[in-house]
């Protein structure tokens, strides 16, 4: 069953919750990843403060993974799939500031479809691996660039704080067909950015998910990001960055200099 599973703030703490065809959030009753049905009414989406719609105990990309983005840094996508971390820490939801570092002179933004594991994994096969997905959602998964071309690897540059915009919702019950050519697109402040599909990815989300359980136990709620089109850029103070995949939603942040007397590592 098609489903859109968000998370929602609430008095006694955030809550999960669904949305309705309407726009409306209801309370989830019982497992986001498991057995779930619908509860009584929150209130329309606009009067509900929507948070990050995961809970991740790790954060998988993959580098590289559209060609004409490894082809913009001069580089050829690799012959196996180009793994990296980002921390939990970093996780944002809709709405939520990106920090621009005072450590770093130029932000990126990265347009990106999100695969969210829904069931515990390891060493499964590329034919078995959607069998394990939970659902997908958005992301973007932004890069301090000039600290990843100075430091040789990448955890500086894509660690930092609010550096893992997601959201806004988990869309469930989609087939591995059904993602297998959306459009993701990047706008900054209105104008577009970057416009992909996912069918050039060099790796699909099934080979990445299977390469991945290969190495290490994927968890419910784990988040797969999938790499990003081309067109890759800059981020400003002032900017409004939306992340948009077709049919899923559009995920939309700020971006703000990191307040003075805040201390980012």
């Amino acid at each position: 069953m098609k489903a859109r599973i968000v998370r929602y703030a609430a008095k006694p703490g955030p809550r999960w919750g669904l949305l309705t065809h309407d726009d409306v959030v209801r309370e989830l009753r019982g497992d986001p990843f498991g057995v779930w049905e619908p509860g009584p009414e929150v209130g329309p989406l606009a009067e509900v403060a929507l948070l990050a719609p995961v809970l991740p105990s790790k954060i998988l990309c993959v580098g590289r993974n559209y060609p004409a983005h490894a082809a913009e840094h001069g580089s050829e996508v690799p012959a196996e799939p180009l793994l990296f971390f980002k921390p939990p820490s970093a996780v944002i939801g809709p709405g939520g500031p990106i920090l621009l570092p005072p450590q770093s002179a130029q932000v990126d933004y990265e347009a990106e479809l999100a695969v969210v594991i829904g069931r515990s994994c390891r060493n499964v096969r590329p034919e078995e691996a959607w069998e394990y997905v939970g659902g997908v959602t958005c992301a973007n998964d932004v890069t301090a660039r000039d600290l990843q071309r100075r430091d040789g690897q990448w955890t500086r540059a894509k660690g930092f704080d609010t550096f893992c915009p997601v959201g806004p919702w988990v869309v469930v019950g989609l087939s591995e067909a059904e993602v297998a050519d959306l459009v993701v697109v990047c706008r900054v402040n209105g104008i577009v950015r970057q416009r992909g599909h996912t069918s050039e990815m060099a790796f699909s989300p099934t080979d990445l998910i299977a390469y991945s359980s290969a190495v290490m136990t994927l968890e419910p709620g784990d988040l797969l990001l999938t790499g990003t089109p081309a067109g890759v850029g800059p981020l400003r103070p002032g900017d409004v960055v939306e992340v948009e995949v077709e049919g899923i939603g559009v995920l939309s942040n700020p971006v703000e200099t990191c307040p003075p007397g805040q201390v980012m590592v």
